[in-house]
């Protein structure tokens, strides 16, 4: 009988035939231009017909629908925020159910990398509630600690670095604040989508440990429903908080 093979070795194995995969599915571009060259194809993208079919998409692949569960039922509760930011919000896949969930006084600002996608959803929400500016993740035009909250669907892609987007939402964020961040994971799924919407993927561990980098340690880790759960699908959702100032320690002479 053939010795059976250690766990070990059917890790390395895993790991070498993800990583193939990877290679071979997942766009790359993101990871071969700079920032700048890839913030350019980006808005291209969006600006163009594919993002004009985003919000169709979103509905198809019940993105939209199941991010809406998650917040009208409180999993992620907005309704205790007064001051939101939501980056990437051109499809409106968060923004419209944060006009529905929110308090009427909360003070909502979309932003988009996309001139097109800002128009888009400035029609498509049909509300003057929200402020809309054209905005980079990697650069928000905003004072330190402006919102209690922030919202960022599917944008942290378009970095490079995650660090590098995380750090400025940690900027904006008041002490205390929530993020709620969705990514493409490093899944099969997530290569497809990567190569469709030429973004990039992100490893659920080397993610959370950006966020650690970034000071926004991860507060719960939430799915779509159980079943998604169950199966590791749907990307990777998260809720992070900015922890309040630490308290300062006295040194005492000895």
């Amino acid at each position: 009988m053939a010795p059976l093979s250690s766990p070990q070795k059917t890790g390395k194995k895993r790991i070498r035939l993800k990583k193939s995969l990877k290679s071979l599915i997942e766009f790359r571009g993101g990871n071969q231009v700079d920032q700048t060259q890839f913030q350019s194809t980006t808005r291209k993208l969006y600006d163009g017909p594919a993002g004009a079919v985003l919000y169709l998409a979103s509905k198809l692949s019940l993105h939209d629908p199941l991010v809406g569960r998650i917040i009208k039922t409180r999993r992620f509760d907005v309704t205790e925020f007064r001051s939101i930011l939501d980056i990437g919000s051109g499809a409106g896949q968060i923004l419209g159910h944060l006009l529905r969930e929110t308090h009427p006084d909360a003070r909502l600002v979309a932003c988009d990398l996309s001139h097109q996608m800002l128009k888009r959803a400035r029609s498509r929400m049909d509300s003057q509630r929200p402020n809309y500016l054209s905005a980079d993740l990697t650069n928000l035009p905003f004072l330190d600690e402006s919102f209690d909250c922030v919202t960022c669907g599917w944008v942290l892609e378009y970095v490079t670095d995650p660090r590098h987007g995380l750090s400025e939402i940690y900027r904006v964020l008041q002490p205390g604040g929530s993020l709620f961040l969705l990514a493409t994971e490093d899944k099969f799924s997530g290569m497809l989508n990567s190569r469709t919407w030429k973004c990039r993927t992100y490893n659920r561990v080397e993610l959370e440990q950006a966020f650690e980098d970034s000071g926004l340690p991860w507060k719960e880790q939430l799915w779509f429903t159980p079943i998604h759960q169950f199966l590791k699908l749907g990307g990777i959702i998260v809720e992070a908080t900015k922890p309040t100032e630490p308290a300062t320690t006295s040194i005492q002479s000895s």
